[in-house]
């Protein structure tokens, strides 16, 4: 059924190209209306590209960041908005300092929420995709991000909620995303090692020991396929010049090793106003539009 909107809640620019980016280069081509709104301009962000780390880069971060979304946005084919939030930043040091005054992580998350639910209730998706509970790895902008994204869940829904905000609208499924899976890694680790003698992500799993990072592949319900797409996000990913090493571990595993030791992305239904049977291993859901009720739901809260 072709017409479907997807909303995708990110924090910063290039988190949705690593997070659901290939499933939403799916959907697009299959002729639905996919909408990524980003929290925060991203300007409080390292430059990781040693490529791009000079003076002219620092000195107009926020304005390079911009045009780099705007072209990952037009890799994805998705469109694109600003919530206008200033980047928290990632604290360091013990103790930790506090995050700057007034930015996104600061605010009581329904000053957000408010913002959130009016672009709900204009775009009226069918589906939303952001974070769980731990924002997919702890920085306070994702977890803030689950919060706010929680919280219009529920409140679109209520006509007497902020009506000035728009006409309510019920959103059917949400999803937390789940790509940075331990699992994953290491089969794409394995793969890679059995066909060039290197190990891409060695790295990466001596960094999670040390965080004590989990396998949470029990909670991973939806697996959607869309490797035909891995380039698409790959072409996303390297439009964020100043966040994506071109040389990293994640183009260090050929798209043919991806597409056929882990062809899909993963996904956890958190929300549903659906009735839908339980998902997760071994029934694992296959499309975050499954069973959704097009255009206007028959329904109401």
């Amino acid at each position: 059924m072709p017409g479907l909107r997807l909303l995708a809640v990110h924090a910063h620019p290039d988190d949705e190209s690593s997070k659901g980016a290939a499933t939403m280069a799916r959907y697009v081509a299959e002729g639905h209306d996919v909408l990524v709104v980003t929290a925060t301009g991203g300007e409080a962000g390292s430059i990781l590209n040693p490529a791009m780390d000079t003076p002219e880069v620092r000195d107009n971060i926020s304005a390079v960041r911009n045009e780099e979304m705007s072209r990952a946005a037009a890799a994805l084919g998705v469109s694109h908005l600003w919530m206008g939030y200033v980047d928290s930043g990632l604290p360091e040091g013990d103790p930790l300092p506090p995050l700057p005054e007034g930015s996104f992580a600061t605010l009581d998350p329904d000053v957000p929420a408010q913002k959130l639910v009016r672009i709900i209730r204009e775009f009226r998706p069918h589906v939303v995709i952001t974070y769980d509970e731990n924002g997919g790895y702890p920085h306070p902008d994702h977890i803030q991000v689950h919060k706010v994204s929680m919280a219009a869940y529920d409140a679109a829904a209520d006509p007497e909620y902020h009506p000035e905000l728009g006409k309510a609208w019920p959103v059917q499924k949400l999803y937390y995303t789940h790509g940075f899976l331990l699992s994953r890694f290491k089969l794409l680790d394995e793969a890679t090692y059995k066909l060039t003698g290197e190990h891409p992500f060695e790295d990466w799993f001596k960094r999670a020991e040390e965080r004590g990072t989990k396998d949470i592949m029990h909670r991973v319900t939806t697996r959607v396929p869309c490797g035909e797409y891995f380039r698409q996000r790959d072409d996303a990913l390297l439009a964020h010049a100043t966040q994506i090493d071109p040389t990293g571990m994640f183009f260090r595993v050929p798209l043919d090793v991806q597409r056929n030791v882990w062809p899909t992305e993963e996904f956890e239904l958190a929300r549903t106003r659906l009735n839908l049977p339980e998902y997760g291993e071994p029934n694992f859901e296959d499309d975050l539009f499954d069973g959704v009720e097009g255009n206007e739901p028959e329904w109401s809260i």
